[in-house]
């Protein structure tokens, strides 16, 4: 990241401990501002669709009604290759599956900077 971009902490959004305050410098132009993790709170109950992508395909429609029940579907991703995570339709970062307490979940091993 470059000297001048914007770093924003993430405050702990578990429940398990109160966000802490992190003052944070923002430099705008020439101005600095100090933010803190409460500059945040307006946004935190505001939904997201957040997707994790393991692989795409492409078929005819006449291969996909064909499809069954125990059918192997090839993916265009290799074994252990990053799976892209979306949140709203774009792409934020690249992880990877994990087993959490018998559910598959995602540890996030790349954060992908937006393109402004």
């Amino acid at each position: 990241m470059a000297d001048n971009d914007t770093k924003v902490p993430f405050p702990n959004l578990d429940g398990s401990e109160p966000p802490t305050e992190q003052v944070v410098a923002v430099q705008g132009g020439n101005e600095t501002v100090a933010r803190s993790a409460s500059d945040l709170e307006a946004v935190f109950d505001i939904p997201v669709q957040v997707s994790a992508v393991l692989g795409r395909a492409r078929m005819d429609v006449g291969d996909l009604l064909n499809l069954g029940p125990g059918t192997v579907l090839e993916l265009d991703r290799k074994v252990g290759e990053a799976i892209d995570i979306y949140v709203n339709n774009r792409l934020v970062a690249r992880g990877e599956v994990v087993l959490v307490e018998e559910k598959l979940g995602v540890t996030m091993t790349e954060i992908i900077k937006a393109d402004k």
